[in-house]
């Protein structure tokens, strides 16, 4: 059966890069060939649109890891404490990075065996549900695709909260649900930007921006001080304690797009390591800007799941919300790419030559993740709960139970396209560290943390309702009662 679905595949894939060669300029021929586009009259074009070295698939990797969850962590870190705080990030990111290693692994194997029976990818994007499809059958292409776009739907929600969220610090004029009708609309227009070929620019631009912001927070908080009264009561409760858990486990869980990033490498076998060498840049972002606002503003982060909201406004508050709203757009269209793919591909409107008739197709897309961030805009609730029903199956627990099912036979171990690791060269024990991963989060991660981070969300609602206007935002003062008026 494989065989015969991996022909179907192909059938389809020669009839959606027809656009992609219109878009890009280049098909797959040329990263086939192991190297970028040749230069000429576009190598400016080159330089800045078509990326495909192992240098992109870092941006990219680092630049889509941490986005509006860097504002979060400080109140992850006010649930979970100081201590707790830190390890679960060294935990949850060098777990993140194994089985972001072992989802590489089988898009090489899915790809090797294809090639070996003749078929070409020169003119097919490979995602996540099709190497689960050859490699495992149907059922497993159908759980891939569900819980892949369910989380890929929500991450998009989030970064587009997390604009209106950001922007209301500089400007309070409008109502944070008034900017997110607006911010909608901006986020809409990546419906142009065809591939992840087309992300250097915006992947390079956009962990500058993440980076100036981390350290902002970092310096800010420590400049300004500890705030008088300060209180460290942190970890209270166990409702608190797994929802900060599961926001980290999403934190150092967005390596959904990772099959696309690789199949936009010239050469995606140099792709094994990438996402770890990704995670040990994100450590020096994320621990140093969450443990400083923790020291500086302890429980008070408590009610404030943005960092923006307790930080003094001044210019350079200011220029840190900005970029950070620059690069939430490109981190939403990171997660609604492999979705625009997905669609155009059911309504069979991949292969359309013309970009705007592909950008039109695409627009359905975007509404109900327009109308689900109007509906639930508490966004730190939101990225527990993500973390703990979808992140924990996507990206943790399907590559792994997927990686001991496709190398379960002795046959397949010995014609693995790739070998166990040089830190870990038996099969042996890699099946152990598989059974870890899938035992801990599917109880730590699925089942505590379900319970608290759906806990906490509910909370959310019947506190401020849904569709509410401005979430967490200051309220206006009192107006003082009138005087009497004189007799």
């Amino acid at each position: 059966m494989a065989p015969k679905q991996g022909e179907e595949a192909i059938v389809v894939g020669h009839n959606e890069t027809s656009a992609d060669q219109q878009l890009m300029g280049k098909d797959h021929a040329d990263e086939e060939g192991g190297g970028p586009p040749p230069g000429g009259g576009g190598a400016l074009k080159n330089l800045l649109w078509h990326g495909g070295s192992v240098y992109d698939a870092w941006f990219s990797c680092a630049s889509n890891q941490v986005a509006q969850v860097l504002l979060t962590l400080p109140y992850s870190f006010s649930q979970l404490g100081m201590v707790s705080g830190i390890v679960f990030q060294l935990f949850y990111g060098i777990m993140g990075s194994w089985t972001a290693y072992l989802i590489s692994v089988l898009y090489v194997e899915y790809r090797s065996r294809k090639e070996k029976e003749n078929v070409s990818f020169k003119n097919h994007v490979i995602q996540w549900f099709e190497v689960l499809d050859g490699l495992l059958g149907p059922y497993w292409k159908a759980l891939g695709l569900a819980f892949n776009c369910t989380f890929l739907l929500f991450g998009s929600v989030i970064q587009l909260i997390g604009c209106a969220s950001n922007i209301y610090y500089v400007s309070d004029h409008l109502d944070k649900r008034t900017w997110t009708y607006i911010f909608g609309a901006c986020c809409a227009t990546t419906v142009f930007i065809p591939s992840f070929h087309n992300y250097r620019i915006w992947s390079f631009l956009g962990l500058g921006m993440t980076t100036y912001t981390a350290w902002y927070i970092t310096i800010a908080a420590l400049v300004d001080g500890q705030v008088a009264g300060v209180v460290h009561s942190g970890p209270k409760k166990l409702v608190l304690y797994f929802t900060g858990a599961t926001n980290i486990l999403y934190t150092f869980g967005g390596h959904a797009v990772t099959v696309e990033i690789m199949h936009a490498m010239w050469k995606p076998q140099k792709f094994k390591y990438i996402y770890l060498l990704a995670t040990l840049y994100v450590f020096t972002l994320t621990l140093p800007s969450a443990a400083a606002m923790y020291w500086a503003f302890g429980d008070q982060l408590l009610n404030h799941s943005n960092a923006f909201s307790l930080l003094p406004k001044t210019g350079f508050r200011d220029a840190a919300v900005i970029l950070m709203l620059i690069h939430q757009f490109i981190t939403f269209g990171f997660a609604c790419t492999p979705l625009y793919f997905v669609w155009e591909k059911v309504i069979g409107m991949h292969d359309a030559k013309s970009i705007c008739l592909r950008a039109l197709a695409r627009l359905p897309v975007v509404i109900p993740i327009w109308f689900l961030a109007i509906i639930f805009p508490f966004f730190g609730p939101i990225n527990s709960a993500v973390g703990a029903l979808l992140v924990s199956f996507t990206v943790y627990i399907i590559p792994a139970l997927a990686h001991m099912l496709t190398y379960r036979s002795a046959s397949a171990r010995q014609n693995a396209a790739e070998k166990p690791p040089f830190f870990l060269p038996s099969w042996a024990g890699m099946y152990a560290l598989n059974v870890f991963v899938v035992a801990w989060v599917f109880v730590v991660g699925f089942g505590f943390g379900g319970w608290a981070s759906v806990t906490n969300f509910v909370k959310q609602i019947d506190s401020f309702g849904l569709f509410a206007k401005c979430y967490q935002c200051a309220k206006p003062p009192a107006a003082p009662a009138p005087l009497p008026h004189p007799h």
